[in-house]
């Protein structure tokens, strides 16, 4: 399974293009007894900021589960092409975060619905995998 360290500068067009596309995908999380949380999310990349984003409810389990642990893993599936982020996150309520994220959000989904209650993941990537189809070993 190819593997990639972030160098943002470099980013490799295949896997750019597959993270741009419309697609669903998992965040997984820890949940408090060790076990796996997993739901689904809207998830982008923010190459400027080195960076992926996502946006959710401040009360949310996935928020309580990267206060108290921020390892995750963000999977995306198309047929035979498949990518995972594995990072960490960090969970922002500021303004500025919040409109970068669901400003990006709009850019790949569609323009959020205004929410009180929202707050924004700012993801560190530390690693993408995925199929040679999106990181080809060459």
């Amino acid at each position: 399974m190819p593997a990639w360290s972030p160098n943002w500068s470099a980013l490799p067009e295949e896997l750019a293009t597959f993270w741009g596309e419309y697609h669903l995908c998992s965040l997984s999380t820890v949940a408090i007894d060790g076990a796996p949380h997993a739901v689904p999310v809207g998830a982008v990349l923010d190459p400027e900021q080195e960076c992926a984003w996502i946006i959710t409810r401040r009360g949310s389990q996935k928020v309580r589960n990267l206060t108290r642990d921020p390892r995750l893993a963000i999977t995306q599936v198309d047929g035979g092409r498949w990518s995972t982020i594995i990072g960490t996150g960090e969970v922002r309520e500021d303004e500025e975060s919040i409109a970068r994220a669901c400003a990006r959000y709009a850019d790949r989904y569609r323009t959020p619905e205004p929410n009180p209650e929202r707050v924004a993941v700012r993801i560190t990537v530390d690693r993408f995998l995925g199929s040679a189809l999106v990181l080809p070993t060459s």
